[in-house]
Protein backbone atom coordinates (compact mmCIF):
# COMPACT_ATOMS: atom_id res chain seq x y z
CA UNK A 1 0.00 0.00 0.00
CA UNK A 2 1.41 3.45 -0.89
CA UNK A 3 1.83 6.22 1.71
CA UNK A 4 -0.08 9.25 0.44
CA UNK A 5 1.64 12.61 0.91
CA UNK A 6 -0.88 15.15 2.16
CA UNK A 7 1.44 17.88 3.45
CA UNK A 8 2.24 20.52 0.87
CA UNK A 9 2.00 24.30 0.50
CA UNK A 10 1.13 26.36 -2.51
CA UNK A 11 0.60 29.90 -3.68
CA UNK A 12 -0.42 31.42 -6.96
CA UNK A 13 -0.37 34.46 -9.18
CA UNK A 14 -2.52 35.20 -12.17
CA UNK A 15 -0.10 33.32 -14.49
CA UNK A 16 1.63 30.69 -12.31
CA UNK A 17 1.25 28.32 -9.38
CA UNK A 18 4.10 27.64 -6.92
CA UNK A 19 3.89 24.29 -5.13
CA UNK A 20 6.27 23.09 -2.41
CA UNK A 21 6.25 19.36 -1.52
CA UNK A 22 8.50 18.29 1.42
CA UNK A 23 10.20 14.85 1.10
CA UNK A 24 12.79 14.36 3.82
CA UNK A 25 14.96 11.26 3.99
CA UNK A 26 14.09 10.23 0.45
CA UNK A 27 16.28 10.46 -2.65
CA UNK A 28 14.35 12.06 -5.53
CA UNK A 29 15.27 11.96 -9.23
CA UNK A 30 13.49 13.48 -12.27
CA UNK A 31 12.32 9.99 -13.19
CA UNK A 32 10.07 10.01 -10.08
CA UNK A 33 8.06 13.03 -11.36
CA UNK A 34 5.29 12.89 -13.96
CA UNK A 35 3.50 16.04 -15.13
CA UNK A 36 0.73 16.50 -17.73
CA UNK A 37 -1.44 19.47 -18.63
CA UNK A 38 -3.88 18.78 -15.73
CA UNK A 39 -2.22 15.92 -13.82
CA UNK A 40 0.77 15.91 -11.45
CA UNK A 41 2.27 12.80 -9.86
CA UNK A 42 5.33 12.12 -7.65
CA UNK A 43 6.03 8.43 -7.03
CA UNK A 44 8.88 7.47 -4.67
CA UNK A 45 7.99 4.05 -3.23
CA UNK A 46 6.41 3.76 -0.76
CA UNK A 47 5.44 7.49 -0.96
CA UNK A 48 2.96 8.79 -3.51
CA UNK A 49 1.64 12.26 -4.33
CA UNK A 50 -1.10 12.75 -6.93
CA UNK A 51 -3.06 15.86 -7.90
CA UNK A 52 -5.72 16.56 -10.52
CA UNK A 53 -5.09 20.30 -11.07
CA UNK A 54 -7.85 22.84 -11.01
CA UNK A 55 -7.17 24.06 -14.57
CA UNK A 56 -4.79 23.12 -17.40
CA UNK A 57 -1.12 24.19 -17.22
CA UNK A 58 1.69 24.52 -19.72
CA UNK A 59 3.59 21.32 -18.87
CA UNK A 60 6.33 22.11 -21.42
CA UNK A 61 7.54 25.27 -19.69
CA UNK A 62 6.74 24.22 -16.12
CA UNK A 63 9.72 23.30 -13.93
CA UNK A 64 10.56 21.27 -10.82
CA UNK A 65 13.57 21.94 -8.57
CA UNK A 66 14.82 19.26 -6.17
CA UNK A 67 16.92 20.20 -3.17
CA UNK A 68 17.16 20.08 0.65
CA UNK A 69 14.43 17.41 0.84
CA UNK A 70 11.90 19.61 -1.02
CA UNK A 71 10.46 19.53 -4.54
CA UNK A 72 9.54 23.06 -5.66
CA UNK A 73 7.20 23.15 -8.68
CA UNK A 74 6.65 26.23 -10.87
CA UNK A 75 3.50 25.53 -12.91
CA UNK A 76 2.55 28.08 -15.58
CA UNK A 77 -1.17 28.45 -16.28
CA UNK A 78 -2.51 28.24 -19.82
CA UNK A 79 -5.10 30.94 -19.06
CA UNK A 80 -4.49 33.85 -16.72
CA UNK A 81 -6.91 33.40 -13.82
CA UNK A 82 -7.00 32.84 -10.08
CA UNK A 83 -7.77 29.28 -8.91
CA UNK A 84 -10.15 28.53 -6.09
CA UNK A 85 -8.04 25.53 -5.05
CA UNK A 86 -5.00 23.56 -6.22
CA UNK A 87 -6.93 20.41 -7.07
CA UNK A 88 -10.27 19.78 -8.70
CA UNK A 89 -12.37 18.86 -5.67
CA UNK A 90 -15.77 18.61 -7.41
CA UNK A 91 -14.72 15.82 -9.74
CA UNK A 92 -16.06 12.37 -9.06
CA UNK A 93 -14.03 9.15 -9.12
CA UNK A 94 -14.81 8.31 -12.75
CA UNK A 95 -13.76 11.74 -13.96
CA UNK A 96 -10.54 11.54 -11.95
CA UNK A 97 -9.79 8.15 -13.52
CA UNK A 98 -10.53 9.56 -16.97
CA UNK A 99 -8.26 12.58 -16.42
CA UNK A 100 -5.49 10.30 -15.09
CA UNK A 101 -5.66 7.93 -18.09
CA UNK A 102 -5.98 10.82 -20.51
CA UNK A 103 -2.83 12.43 -19.02
CA UNK A 104 -0.86 9.18 -19.37
CA UNK A 105 -2.09 8.71 -22.95
CA UNK A 106 -1.13 12.28 -23.88
CA UNK A 107 2.28 11.77 -22.28
CA UNK A 108 2.82 8.64 -24.38
CA UNK A 109 1.75 10.41 -27.58
CA UNK A 110 4.02 13.33 -26.74
CA UNK A 111 6.94 10.98 -26.14
CA UNK A 112 6.27 9.28 -29.49
CA UNK A 113 6.14 12.63 -31.27
CA UNK A 114 9.38 13.72 -29.60
CA UNK A 115 11.05 10.42 -30.56
CA UNK A 116 9.81 10.78 -34.12
CA UNK A 117 10.99 14.40 -34.25
CA UNK A 118 14.40 13.35 -32.91
CA UNK A 119 14.59 10.59 -35.52
CA UNK A 120 13.72 13.05 -38.30
CA UNK A 121 16.26 15.52 -36.98
CA UNK A 122 18.88 12.77 -36.75
CA UNK A 123 18.16 11.71 -40.34
CA UNK A 124 18.43 15.32 -41.49
CA UNK A 125 21.75 15.65 -39.67
CA UNK A 126 22.99 12.41 -41.26
CA UNK A 127 21.85 13.57 -44.68
CA UNK A 128 23.59 16.91 -44.19
CA UNK A 129 26.75 15.19 -42.97
CA UNK A 130 26.65 12.81 -45.95
CA UNK A 131 26.20 15.67 -48.40
CA UNK A 132 29.02 17.59 -46.74
CA UNK A 133 31.25 14.50 -46.87
CA UNK A 134 30.40 13.95 -50.54
CA UNK A 135 31.22 17.57 -51.32
CA UNK A 136 34.54 17.28 -49.49
CA UNK A 137 35.35 14.03 -51.29
CA UNK A 138 34.40 15.59 -54.63
CA UNK A 139 36.62 18.58 -53.92
CA UNK A 140 39.46 16.29 -52.83
CA UNK A 141 39.04 14.11 -55.92
CA UNK A 142 39.05 17.18 -58.15
CA UNK A 143 42.18 18.46 -56.41
CA UNK A 144 43.91 15.09 -56.91
CA UNK A 145 42.84 14.98 -60.57
CA UNK A 146 44.20 18.50 -61.09
CA UNK A 147 47.49 17.47 -59.48
CA UNK A 148 47.62 14.36 -61.68
CA UNK A 149 46.88 16.46 -64.78
CA UNK A 150 49.62 18.95 -63.88
CA UNK A 151 52.03 16.11 -63.20
CA UNK A 152 51.07 14.43 -66.50
CA UNK A 153 51.62 17.65 -68.42
CA UNK A 154 54.97 18.13 -66.68
CA UNK A 155 56.06 14.57 -67.46
CA UNK A 156 54.85 14.95 -71.07
CA UNK A 157 56.92 18.12 -71.49
CA UNK A 158 59.96 16.46 -69.92
CA UNK A 159 59.50 13.41 -72.16
CA UNK A 160 59.16 15.59 -75.27
CA UNK A 161 62.28 17.53 -74.26
CA UNK A 162 64.18 14.29 -73.63
CA UNK A 163 63.10 12.88 -77.02
CA UNK A 164 64.24 16.08 -78.70
CA UNK A 165 67.59 15.91 -76.92
CA UNK A 166 67.92 12.24 -77.95
CA UNK A 167 67.15 13.11 -81.58
CA UNK A 168 69.65 15.97 -81.51
CA UNK A 169 72.26 13.68 -79.95
CA UNK A 170 71.59 10.95 -82.53
CA UNK A 171 71.74 13.50 -85.35
CA UNK A 172 75.01 14.84 -84.00
CA UNK A 173 76.41 11.31 -83.68
CA UNK A 174 75.27 10.48 -87.22
CA UNK A 175 76.92 13.61 -88.59
CA UNK A 176 80.06 12.82 -86.62
CA UNK A 177 80.07 9.21 -87.89
CA UNK A 178 79.56 10.43 -91.46
CA UNK A 179 82.47 12.83 -91.03
CA UNK A 180 84.65 10.11 -89.57
CA UNK A 181 83.63 7.72 -92.37
CA UNK A 182 84.35 10.36 -94.99
CA UNK A 183 87.72 10.99 -93.36
CA UNK A 184 88.51 7.26 -93.34
CA UNK A 185 87.53 7.00 -97.01
CA UNK A 186 89.81 9.92 -97.83
CA UNK A 187 92.63 8.27 -95.87
CA UNK A 188 92.07 5.00 -97.72
CA UNK A 189 92.12 6.83 -101.04
CA UNK A 190 95.35 8.58 -100.08
CA UNK A 191 96.91 5.27 -98.98
CA UNK A 192 95.81 3.66 -102.25
CA UNK A 193 97.32 6.53 -104.23
CA UNK A 194 100.55 6.22 -102.27
CA UNK A 195 100.69 2.48 -103.03
CA UNK A 196 100.02 3.13 -106.70
CA UNK A 197 102.73 5.78 -106.76
CA UNK A 198 105.15 3.43 -105.02
CA UNK A 199 104.49 0.69 -107.58
CA UNK A 200 104.60 3.22 -110.43
CA UNK A 201 107.91 4.87 -109.57
CA UNK A 202 110.16 1.76 -109.79
CA UNK A 203 108.45 0.68 -113.03
CA UNK A 204 109.16 4.03 -114.59
CA UNK A 205 112.78 3.90 -113.46
CA UNK A 206 113.30 0.40 -114.91
CA UNK A 207 111.62 1.36 -118.13
CA UNK A 208 113.78 4.47 -118.44
CA UNK A 209 116.94 2.49 -117.77
CA UNK A 210 115.92 -0.15 -120.22
CA UNK A 211 115.00 2.37 -122.94
CA UNK A 212 118.03 4.64 -122.59
CA UNK A 213 120.07 3.03 -125.42
CA UNK A 214 117.32 3.80 -127.98
CA UNK A 215 117.09 7.54 -127.54
CA UNK A 216 115.78 8.13 -130.99
CA UNK A 217 112.47 6.32 -130.61
CA UNK A 218 110.52 8.63 -128.27
CA UNK A 219 107.06 7.39 -129.34
CA UNK A 220 107.75 3.72 -128.70
CA UNK A 221 109.28 4.59 -125.35
CA UNK A 222 106.16 6.33 -124.02
CA UNK A 223 103.73 3.68 -125.26
CA UNK A 224 105.76 0.88 -123.71
CA UNK A 225 105.96 2.64 -120.38
CA UNK A 226 102.14 3.10 -120.27
CA UNK A 227 101.51 -0.59 -120.99
CA UNK A 228 103.98 -1.50 -118.28
CA UNK A 229 102.11 0.64 -115.73
CA UNK A 230 98.83 -1.10 -116.48
CA UNK A 231 100.34 -4.56 -116.14
CA UNK A 232 101.89 -3.78 -112.74
CA UNK A 233 98.46 -3.10 -111.00
CA UNK A 234 97.15 -6.24 -109.18
CA UNK A 235 93.58 -7.39 -109.81
CA UNK A 236 91.07 -6.96 -106.89
CA UNK A 237 90.27 -9.99 -104.79
CA UNK A 238 86.89 -11.68 -105.23
CA UNK A 239 84.51 -11.51 -102.21
CA UNK A 240 83.11 -14.73 -100.71
CA UNK A 241 81.26 -15.97 -97.54
CA UNK A 242 82.58 -18.87 -95.51
CA UNK A 243 79.80 -21.00 -93.98
CA UNK A 244 80.46 -23.09 -90.84
CA UNK A 245 78.01 -25.72 -89.53
CA UNK A 246 78.17 -27.03 -85.93
CA UNK A 247 76.64 -30.19 -84.51
CA UNK A 248 73.71 -29.29 -82.21
CA UNK A 249 74.24 -30.23 -78.55
CA UNK A 250 72.06 -29.60 -75.48
CA UNK A 251 75.02 -29.31 -73.10
CA UNK A 252 77.78 -26.79 -73.75
CA UNK A 253 80.58 -29.19 -72.82
CA UNK A 254 82.65 -30.81 -75.52
CA UNK A 255 81.86 -34.37 -76.56
CA UNK A 256 85.15 -35.73 -75.22
CA UNK A 257 84.40 -34.23 -71.75
CA UNK A 258 80.70 -35.16 -71.45
CA UNK A 259 78.95 -38.29 -70.17
CA UNK A 260 76.35 -39.14 -72.78
CA UNK A 261 74.46 -41.74 -70.70
CA UNK A 262 73.99 -39.40 -67.73
CA UNK A 263 72.99 -36.54 -70.02
CA UNK A 264 70.33 -38.67 -71.76
CA UNK A 265 68.92 -39.79 -68.40
CA UNK A 266 68.73 -36.17 -67.21
CA UNK A 267 66.95 -35.11 -70.42
CA UNK A 268 64.39 -37.92 -70.02
CA UNK A 269 63.68 -36.84 -66.43
CA UNK A 270 63.24 -33.22 -67.53
CA UNK A 271 60.81 -34.25 -70.27
CA UNK A 272 58.82 -36.37 -67.79
CA UNK A 273 58.67 -33.45 -65.34
CA UNK A 274 57.42 -31.11 -68.09
CA UNK A 275 54.75 -33.61 -69.10
CA UNK A 276 53.67 -33.89 -65.45
CA UNK A 277 53.39 -30.11 -65.05
CA UNK A 278 51.48 -29.68 -68.31
CA UNK A 279 49.30 -32.79 -67.78
CA UNK A 280 46.26 -30.74 -66.80
CA UNK A 281 46.73 -27.23 -68.22
CA UNK A 282 43.10 -26.34 -67.46
CA UNK A 283 43.96 -26.32 -63.72
CA UNK A 284 47.53 -24.97 -63.89
CA UNK A 285 47.33 -22.23 -66.54
CA UNK A 286 45.13 -19.92 -64.41
CA UNK A 287 47.41 -20.15 -61.37
CA UNK A 288 49.92 -17.53 -60.35
CA UNK A 289 53.64 -18.28 -60.49
CA UNK A 290 53.85 -18.73 -56.72
CA UNK A 291 50.86 -21.12 -56.80
CA UNK A 292 52.76 -23.38 -59.21
CA UNK A 293 55.42 -23.98 -56.57
CA UNK A 294 54.89 -27.30 -54.69
CA UNK A 295 56.64 -25.95 -51.57
CA UNK A 296 54.31 -22.93 -51.47
CA UNK A 297 51.29 -25.25 -51.85
CA UNK A 298 52.62 -27.50 -49.06
CA UNK A 299 52.90 -24.51 -46.68
CA UNK A 300 49.38 -23.42 -47.62
CA UNK A 301 48.07 -26.94 -46.93
CA UNK A 302 49.81 -26.93 -43.54
CA UNK A 303 48.08 -23.63 -42.65
CA UNK A 304 44.68 -25.00 -43.69
CA UNK A 305 45.29 -28.15 -41.60
CA UNK A 306 46.20 -26.03 -38.56
CA UNK A 307 42.94 -24.07 -39.01
CA UNK A 308 40.92 -27.31 -39.18
CA UNK A 309 39.96 -26.90 -42.87
CA UNK A 310 41.01 -30.41 -43.89
CA UNK A 311 39.28 -30.43 -47.29
CA UNK A 312 41.11 -27.27 -48.38
CA UNK A 313 44.38 -28.79 -47.15
CA UNK A 314 43.72 -31.96 -49.21
CA UNK A 315 43.07 -29.81 -52.32
CA UNK A 316 46.36 -27.94 -51.81
CA UNK A 317 48.30 -31.19 -51.36
CA UNK A 318 46.58 -32.73 -54.43
CA UNK A 319 47.72 -29.86 -56.65
CA UNK A 320 51.23 -30.00 -55.19
CA UNK A 321 51.40 -33.75 -55.94
CA UNK A 322 50.30 -33.02 -59.55
CA UNK A 323 53.22 -30.59 -59.88
CA UNK A 324 55.78 -32.84 -58.15
CA UNK A 325 54.98 -36.42 -57.17
CA UNK A 326 58.42 -37.13 -55.70
CA UNK A 327 58.07 -35.24 -52.39
CA UNK A 328 57.29 -37.68 -49.54
CA UNK A 329 56.11 -34.92 -47.16
CA UNK A 330 53.16 -34.15 -49.48
CA UNK A 331 51.85 -37.72 -49.17
CA UNK A 332 52.61 -37.77 -45.44
CA UNK A 333 50.65 -34.56 -44.75
CA UNK A 334 47.79 -35.65 -47.00
CA UNK A 335 47.58 -38.92 -45.05
CA UNK A 336 47.08 -36.89 -41.84
CA UNK A 337 44.20 -35.00 -43.53
CA UNK A 338 42.59 -38.27 -44.65
CA UNK A 339 42.80 -39.59 -41.08
CA UNK A 340 40.91 -36.52 -39.87
CA UNK A 341 38.33 -36.97 -42.64
CA UNK A 342 38.02 -40.74 -41.95
CA UNK A 343 39.27 -41.62 -45.45
CA UNK A 344 41.20 -44.55 -44.00
CA UNK A 345 42.07 -46.41 -47.21
CA UNK A 346 43.44 -43.22 -48.78
CA UNK A 347 45.45 -42.56 -45.62
CA UNK A 348 47.01 -46.05 -45.94
CA UNK A 349 47.83 -45.42 -49.63
CA UNK A 350 49.48 -42.04 -48.95
CA UNK A 351 51.47 -43.39 -45.99
CA UNK A 352 52.72 -46.33 -48.09
CA UNK A 353 53.68 -43.96 -50.95
CA UNK A 354 55.59 -41.76 -48.49
CA UNK A 355 57.47 -44.82 -47.16
CA UNK A 356 58.37 -45.82 -50.72
CA UNK A 357 59.83 -42.36 -51.37
CA UNK A 358 61.67 -42.27 -48.00
CA UNK A 359 64.27 -44.73 -49.26
CA UNK A 360 67.02 -45.46 -48.52
CA UNK A 361 66.42 -45.23 -44.74
CA UNK A 362 68.93 -42.71 -43.38
CA UNK A 363 69.08 -40.75 -40.10
CA UNK A 364 67.89 -37.64 -41.94
CA UNK A 365 64.44 -39.11 -42.72
CA UNK A 366 63.89 -41.06 -39.48
CA UNK A 367 61.30 -38.61 -38.14
CA UNK A 368 59.27 -38.75 -41.38
CA UNK A 369 59.36 -42.56 -41.50
CA UNK A 370 58.12 -42.77 -37.89
CA UNK A 371 55.17 -40.50 -38.80
CA UNK A 372 54.38 -42.60 -41.88
CA UNK A 373 54.36 -45.89 -39.90
CA UNK A 374 52.24 -44.38 -37.09
CA UNK A 375 49.66 -42.88 -39.45
CA UNK A 376 49.35 -46.07 -41.48
CA UNK A 377 49.13 -48.13 -38.29
CA UNK A 378 46.41 -45.80 -36.94
CA UNK A 379 44.40 -46.23 -40.17
CA UNK A 380 44.76 -50.03 -39.94
CA UNK A 381 43.58 -50.03 -36.32
CA UNK A 382 40.57 -47.87 -37.13
CA UNK A 383 39.72 -50.44 -39.82
CA UNK A 384 40.06 -53.09 -37.04
CA UNK A 385 43.11 -54.62 -38.77
CA UNK A 386 45.04 -54.71 -35.51
CA UNK A 387 47.77 -57.12 -36.65
CA UNK A 388 48.85 -54.88 -39.55
CA UNK A 389 48.57 -51.82 -37.30
CA UNK A 390 50.78 -53.46 -34.62
CA UNK A 391 53.41 -54.26 -37.28
CA UNK A 392 53.59 -50.59 -38.30
CA UNK A 393 53.80 -49.41 -34.67
CA UNK A 394 56.59 -51.93 -33.97
CA UNK A 395 58.44 -50.69 -37.09
CA UNK A 396 58.13 -47.13 -35.75
CA UNK A 397 59.47 -48.29 -32.33
CA UNK A 398 62.51 -49.84 -34.02
CA UNK A 399 63.35 -46.46 -35.50
CA UNK A 400 62.53 -44.46 -32.32
CA UNK A 401 62.62 -46.86 -29.31
CA UNK A 402 62.53 -44.01 -26.74
CA UNK A 403 59.12 -42.72 -27.87
CA UNK A 404 56.83 -43.51 -24.92
CA UNK A 405 53.64 -42.45 -26.74
CA UNK A 406 54.17 -44.96 -29.55
CA UNK A 407 55.06 -47.64 -27.00
CA UNK A 408 51.81 -47.03 -25.06
CA UNK A 409 49.74 -47.13 -28.26
CA UNK A 410 51.44 -50.39 -29.31
CA UNK A 411 50.65 -51.92 -25.91
CA UNK A 412 47.00 -50.92 -26.29
CA UNK A 413 46.89 -52.62 -29.70
CA UNK A 414 48.43 -55.78 -28.23
CA UNK A 415 45.76 -55.75 -25.53
CA UNK A 416 43.04 -55.38 -28.19
CA UNK A 417 44.51 -58.31 -30.16
CA UNK A 418 44.54 -60.49 -27.02
CA UNK A 419 40.92 -59.56 -26.25
CA UNK A 420 39.90 -60.38 -29.85
CA UNK A 421 41.63 -63.77 -29.68
CA UNK A 422 39.96 -64.60 -26.34
CA UNK A 423 36.53 -63.62 -27.68
CA UNK A 424 36.98 -65.85 -30.68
Amino acid sequence: MPVWLREYSWRQTGSAVYLSLPLRGVRVTPANIFCADQYLKVSIPPFLFEAILYAPIDDTNSTAKIGNGIIFFTLYKKEVAMWDSLTLATANKEKLQYLRENAVLKAHEKAKEETKAKKVTKQEHKKYALEATMKLEEAERKRIEDLKEKERQKVTKELALWKKQQKDAEKQKRVQKEGELHQEVEQLKEKKKEKINKTRIPNEETSETRLKPTKGCHGSYSMFSENLKEEQLPAPRSAATIKINFTSRVFPTALRESRIAEEEEWLCKQAEARRTVSADLSEVEDLKEEEKNPDWLKDKGNKMFAMGNYLAAVNAYNLAVRLNNKLPLLYLNRAACHLKLRNLHKAIEDSSKALDLLTPPVPHNEHARVKAYVRRGTAFCQLELYTEGLQDYEAALKIDPKNKTIEKDAEKIRHLIRGTIQDS
